[in-house]
């Protein structure tokens, strides 16, 4: 049993809808489905009445629901007990970045960083983007290091949040690159070869970013799926080793892989089939701490002043997930 899934039951006994609970909880509604049944299948017993709408709690669903908030509530309060328990020096500063930044954006970002505000300590907390955001809105970072792109926006209220926009890199689809110097694979693939797909877990972020691409590219495409994680360099390492196709962020192709070499991999296809995502530096106002001031300022100053966070204000449900 995962903790996802007992948010997820809460979501939707507070929304009443699965589309509008997957939306909060940055999923697709099939993959939020998915995982209300696994709980269901777990618990051994229906919770939910899909018969109705708005959707409705079955009575072991009633019963169980305090249960589960109360599960989740011990444990989230015995996690800040914990930490409380280890606080941060004052002279670190603690990020929460998804993995595909955080290996090849981050670093080198920090480089640069320090070379014009001094050198400070870091500790670094690698999730994916819903968790990493999570981790911003329960107070569990000092910053948070994310993507953003219009048609999958993180959702955070701009009165309470300050953005930094810290640039922008392209999404695009790579394959292993022949002895000829073409590609292994190449897009769109056909109806009797269909190009294999290194695709993203349902719910990750640059998977729902490669969905838009797909959509946006107006051009029939085949593809198959070959192997699925949520990790950007998991899928570089299957692409260099031939398994398929996988659409990479500029900055996993910069991090280092094991076995990676030269030129290992070559764009699978052309622009109709990549993308733009944007790189963005979000700070809680509420939160003040001399370091996270200065370092702010600095970088504030070096972008020619502050950004509205944009977006939405995070619901109460949102607040409740973990980070």
């Amino acid at each position: 049993m995962e903790l996802n899934w007992l948010e997820d039951f809460l979501s939707l006994a507070e929304t009443g809808s699965f589309s509008r609970s997957a939306e909060l909880r940055h999923v697709t509604q099939p993959a939020f489905s998915r995982r209300i049944r696994a709980l269901e299948n777990w618990i051994g017993a229906a919770l939910v009445d899909r018969t109705s709408y708005p959707t409705k709690l079955t009575p072991a669903g009633e019963a169980f629901k305090d249960s589960a908030a109360a599960l989740l509530r011990d444990l989230y309060d015995a996690r800040a007990m914990v930490r409380g328990s280890r606080p941060i020096p004052a002279d670190t500063l603690e990020f929460a970045v998804p993995h595909a930044l955080s290996l090849g954006y981050y670093p080198r970002w920090l480089t640069r960083v320090e070379r014009g505000f001094g050198a400070f300590g870091c500790k670094l907390v690698a999730l994916n983007v819903h968790d990493a955001v999570m981790a911003l809105v329960e107070g569990h970072c000092d910053l948070l290091m994310c993507y953003h792109h219009p048609q999958q926006p993180i959702q955070l209220d701009d009165l309470r949040y300050e953005m930094l926009p810290l640039g922008r890199e392209m999404i695009r689809p790579y394959a292993k690159v022949t002895k000829t110097g073409a590609p292994m694979f190449r897009l769109p693939g056909t109806v009797d070869n269909p190009v294999p797909h290194l695709s993203y877990s349902p719910n990750a972020f640059l998977g729902r970013i490669v969905d838009v691409i797909l959509e946006t590219a107006r051009t029939p495409h085949f593809l198959r799926r070959r192997y699925e994680t949520d990790m950007a360099e998991a899928l570089k390492v299957m692409a260099i080793e031939g398994h398929g196709v996988a659409w990479l962020p500029d900055s996993a192709l910069a991090s280092p892989s094991h076995g990676a070499r030269p030129r290992a991999l070559t764009p699978a296809g052309d622009d109709r089939w990549s993308g733009e995502i944007e790189i963005r530096l979000y700070r809680d106002r509420t939160q003040t701490k001399p370091l996270l001031d200065r370092l702010w300022t600095h970088l504030r100053t070096q972008q020619g002043g502050p950004q509205k966070a944009g977006g939405k204000p995070a619901s109460r449900t949102m607040r409740r997930t973990h980070g």
